[in-house]
């Protein structure tokens, strides 16, 4: 079985749930079903702080990284309150969603994560959804980006997976699973996790 690596990127004000569903369902699957997934956790410096004032510790930080040696990059969302748009979308980040995208890799988004994709230019004439609640407000401000927004809580575009709530964390998480092994292969860890 081939090694896969996944890049998990932390923007300031990240939201945790969001970040944690990546990391446990890859690792489930690599611990307990032998699965070569890897996680290298990435940020703007070294040390990243989430939404709710938690610090966590990257493994690297974005100048280190090579598209090359990633299978997909993750992007959990995160509170525009706290200074999420202000790393989300520095021209190095939207670059770095490029080169995902170009190169044909994974690119798994939850929630407002959605917008860093939208600036980028990567889910133009593409579909794609973001926060569906608020009369639609975070969903219209997406299709400013030329995105063909979908009301569903899950949407898969190709290599793209956006979705629209906190509560889909763990189903994204899973999706990246499966276009990294198999249908079959995911649904022995969601049920091994009691999903």
């Amino acid at each position: 079985m081939q090694d896969k690596k996944v890049l998990v990127f932390l923007a300031k004000a990240f939201e945790t749930m969001e970040f944690s569903a990546f990391i446990d369902v890859l690792g489930w699957a690599r611990v307990d079903y032998g699965h070569n997934l890897f996680v290298d956790t990435c940020g703007f410096t070294e040390k990243v702080i989430s939404t709710f004032n938690i610090p966590v510790i990257v493994d690297k930080t974005i100048g280190e990284i090579n598209v090359d040696e990633y299978d997909a990059l993750a992007i959990p969302g995160g509170f525009s309150e706290f200074g999420f748009y202000e790393e989300v979308y520095d021209e190095r980040f939207l670059e770095l969603i490029r080169e995902f995208n170009t190169k044909g890799k994974i690119i798994a988004s939850i929630c407002s994560a959605a917008f860093p994709l939208g600036k980028s230019g990567v889910l133009k004439n593409r579909r794609a959804t973001t926060y569906h609640l608020k009369d639609g407000y975070f969903q219209k401000k997406l299709e400013e980006f030329g995105v063909n927004v979908v009301n569903e809580p899950i949407v898969i575009d190709n290599n793209i997976i956006t979705s629209y709530c906190p509560e889909t964390a763990a189903g994204v998480a899973f999706e990246l699973l499966k276009m990294l092994t198999s249908e079959e292969d995911t649904a022995v860890v969601k049920t091994a996790m009691g999903f």
